[in-house]
């Protein structure tokens, strides 16, 4: 698979810099940086998931729908 990425100059300069100082060609650097981003999104994700069933025991009880009823 080929990815082109065009990029303003100033940000192509930035990241070109950033992967020489971590010694990996331009190609992994990118790659690394979307990964990481990627298991953000995912922590983020997870822990709504993992909440949400705690969340709904207060949310399904009837006091919680006579508090909202006026809306």
């Amino acid at each position: 698979m080929t990815i082109i990425l065009e990029l303003p100059p100033e940000i192509e300069a930035e990241v070109t810099t950033e992967a020489a100082q971590s010694g990996l060609p331009l190609s992994d650097y990118i790659m690394n940086l979307i990964e990481r981003r990627k298991l953000k999104a995912t922590a983020g994700t997870e822990n709504y998931f993992l909440s949400e069933s705690a969340l709904a025991k207060d949310w399904l009880r009837p006091e919680e729908d006579e508090a909202w009823q006026h809306l």
